[in-house]
């Protein structure tokens, strides 16, 4: 990570991003996976069991059991009777960051999480960017950015925005305008979060610059990290020669994964995928190999007569072209490292240089949510809730 040339006093990222949310917490894990058909088929599962095998396929807990009376999800549309008594299909999964660059699928009903952070769910649209907190040492990455709701633990989740449709940044109040000054031109929200992915610390201190020509740098580079990271439907490639394929046909239920180094093949049984990168089979993220551990979610043993063990019975071609993706973003995440490593931090914009300003401390109003008053939410058994 980025180095300093003087006397350190980089501002934390909880400074500078004041405004955290511990991450949902489901309680079970049957609500998730990597394909949206298996969540309707549990969902269709438990509805049709009744009394005690009902209550035994939900797996309750002190939060939730059949008989907890919650309201909606913001946003979303299922139902608020008590599952006791409910009918009908499941609510449409969403997509969520299961761990780190897994993508998966939820079933968005109250009901079935234990602790969901509506508030999190208030902020969530199409322009919405969460930086959720990796735990990984280096060289991984330290900070991951998502459009989806994130589901890692323990890490805090922070929002770009504090309102739906990219309105109030969460920012420490006057930050982009003191570095604006500073810098000769303005800063936006976009360009302080990559500046944030590219010089963050294992500490989660952000190391900040008045040099001009470092800035443009580092928000370069953190734009290249947001845009692999976040992707929007776009799907990034490799130059031609160096993009994955499929060489050999993965088998029906591929339950072994390993990695070849001299030939830079990925080992799926008898299926064989290449070329892919060493840096790209040995990324980690909050200490496991990504790949290693996006394979096994999707092939690990459910225990029989749950909802989990309901899953595809054979490898869906969607997780093949699903692999093929991670190895590329893994791949080009990598590539980046080094020139994030290369930036050394000149003319610091410090702490102490912040709380000159005014900046720091951030209001404690900063590190609350803000009123989203735009709109009802459904309450417990169909009543309407005011927020």
């Amino acid at each position: 990570m980025p180095s300093v040339t003087q006397h350190d006093d980089a501002p934390p990222l909880a400074d500078l991003m004041p405004w955290s949310v511990a991450p949902p917490r489901l309680g079970r894990g049957w609500p998730t996976g990597p394909d949206a058909a298996s969540l309707k088929a549990r969902w269709d599962a438990l509805l049709k069991a009744d009394g005690p095998d009902r209550e035994a396929l939900f797996e309750p807990t002190r939060s939730r059991t059949l008989h907890s009376a919650v309201g909606q999800l913001p946003g979303q549309s299922s139902g608020t009777e008590k599952l006791v008594r409910a009918s009908g299909p499941a609510p449409e999964p969403v997509r969520v960051l299961h761990a780190p660059f897994d993508e998966q699928w939820l079933i968005p009903d109250h009901r079935l999480i234990d602790s969901a952070r509506p508030e999190l769910w208030r902020v969530a649209d199409e322009q919405q960017v969460f930086v959720v907190e990796a735990a990984s040492e280096p060289p991984g990455p330290h900070l991951l950015a998502t459009p989806h709701l994130p589901l890692l633990r323990p890490g805090r989740v922070r929002p770009l925005y504090r309102r739906p449709g990219a309105a109030e940044p969460n920012l420490a109040p006057g930050l982009l305008e003191h570095l604006g000054s500073r810098l000769g031109h303005p800063v936006e929200p976009l360009d302080m979060l990559a500046w944030i992915l590219a010089t963050a610390r294992p500490d989660l201190t952000v190391p900040l610059t008045q040099d001009a020509g470092l800035w443009s740098r580092g928000v370069e580079l953190g734009r290249r990290v947001l845009w692999l990271m976040r992707r929007n439907g776009e799907r990034p490639k490799l130059p031609g020669g160096r993009r994955p394929y499929v060489r050999a046909p993965l088998p029906s239920r591929p339950l072994t994964i390993a990695y070849d180094r001299d030939e830079e093949t990925l080992l799926l049984d008898e299926g064989r995928v290449s070329p892919v990168p060493p840096e790209a089979w040995d990324f980690e993220a909050a200490g496991v190999r990504v790949l290693e551990q996006w394979f096994t979610t999707r092939t690990a043993e459910a225990e029989p007569g749950t909802l989990a063990a309901i899953r595809p019975t054979t490898w869906p071609q969607p997780w093949t072209s699903e692999l093929l993706e991670l190895i590329t973003v893994l791949a080009l995440l990598a590539e980046v490292r080094p020139r994030q490593e290369e930036l050394t931090i000149t003319e610091p914009v410090t702490a102490t240089d912040l709380a000159k300003a005014g900046v720091l401390p951030v209001p404690e109003t900063a590190r609350r949510p803000a009123s989203v008053l735009d709109h009802h939410e459904e309450g417990p058994e169909g009543q309407f809730t005011l927020i």
